[in-house]
């Protein structure tokens, strides 16, 4: 995939596998659920979802689903987050195993209130 071959997150979807594509749009559902204030926007190569400044981001791997929430993000879900490789500020949920939406929805609730009272 190269940056610049989509405009916004429904051409970036568009470039993968259907059952891909289904994992993606499924993300951005519930990111949409979850924040139907935050603005979508492709910012660095990746889907991106904006309110009051960065919210999160996903993106789509060979072999994970990349979800970027911040370090606050992974640091307040730390013990949800146990059965995911993690870093500073992504957690990684392979493709082929159930997407924890649930636990998706509530990171980007938690960064939503943190957006709002800029902390």
């Amino acid at each position: 995939m190269k940056t610049g071959e989509y405009k916004d997150i429904d051409g970036y979807i568009a470039l993968f596998p259907e059952d891909v594509q289904q994992v993606l749009q499924k993300m951005r559902e519930e990111i949409s659920r979850a924040a139907p204030e935050a603005t979508e926007t492709i910012t660095y190569g990746i889907p991106t979802y904006r309110y009051r400044g960065n919210l999160v981001h996903f993106a789509a791997y060979d072999t994970h689903i990349g979800f970027y929430p911040t370090p606050s993000g992974i640091e307040a879900f730390k013990s949800e987050m146990i059965n995911y490789e993690t870093g500073k500020g992504t957690v990684r949920f392979p493709l082929g195993e159930p997407i924890p939406y649930d636990l998706v929805r509530k990171v980007v609730e938690f960064r939503m209130q943190e957006n709002r009272t800029g902390k």
